[in-house]
């Protein structure tokens, strides 16, 4: 089993995502976003499940920093802004196959590994 964890170093809820899988000794390819950002079609799989509107932290430092609160953008337009700026979105996203989350997603990760 592998999953694919993208986040930040400095997020508790991404720090708390590859603590959950090193437990339980679960191969990780983590992808910090501030080293490298998303690319638009992975951040496209996951708006496709979850809608664009769902990635986003609105409660982000980031988020209210940009004045972001009173934005109504379209799917597209937040895709774009999510890709520029990885600390608006709602971390960690993590990827099993074709299993997605965002978020922390503890029972839907105990699921995965069976525990």
């Amino acid at each position: 089993m592998e999953v694919q964890i993208f986040g930040v170093k400095k997020s508790a809820e991404t720090r708390s995502a590859l603590r959950f899988f090193a437990e339980r000794r679960v191969k990780v390819h983590f992808v910090d976003l501030n080293e490298r950002p998303a690319s638009p079609g992975e951040l496209r799989r996951f708006a496709q499940k979850f809608g664009a509107e769902r990635l986003v932290d609105r409660a982000s430092k980031r988020f209210l920093e940009r004045g972001l609160a009173s934005a109504r953008y379209g799917e597209e337009a937040w895709l774009d802004l999510l890709a520029e700026e990885p600390l608006i979105l709602r971390l960690p996203l993590v990827r099993h196959g074709q299993a997605l989350t965002v978020g922390d997603a503890d029972a839907t990760w105990r699921e995965w590994v069976g525990k």
